[in-house]
């Protein structure tokens, strides 16, 4: 079964973060408190489909697609 990304979520779905498919895009998720174990839900899209805004830790964090492509989910 191939993982799935942030991406790939519907608006209001949840889902836990497993890990990161692209080294350098990760250190900048982390830091922005997208970590390994945290669950996230797809909030709501842009009218053309990005930026995504996702809740993760709390607060509103807006995204590009390609960014959220690289955050694998459970």
């Amino acid at each position: 079964m191939s993982k799935r990304s942030v991406a790939d979520l519907k608006i209001g779905e949840r889902a836990t973060i497993q890990s990161f498919n692209d080294q350098l895009m990760s250190l900048k998720l982390l830091e922005m408190g997208c970590l390994p174990g945290a669950e996230v839900c797809l909030h709501c899209k842009a009218p053309l489909g990005d930026p995504i805004c996702l809740n993760v830790a709390g607060y509103c964090l807006s995204m590009r697609r390609s960014e959220a492509a690289t955050i694998l989910v459970e």
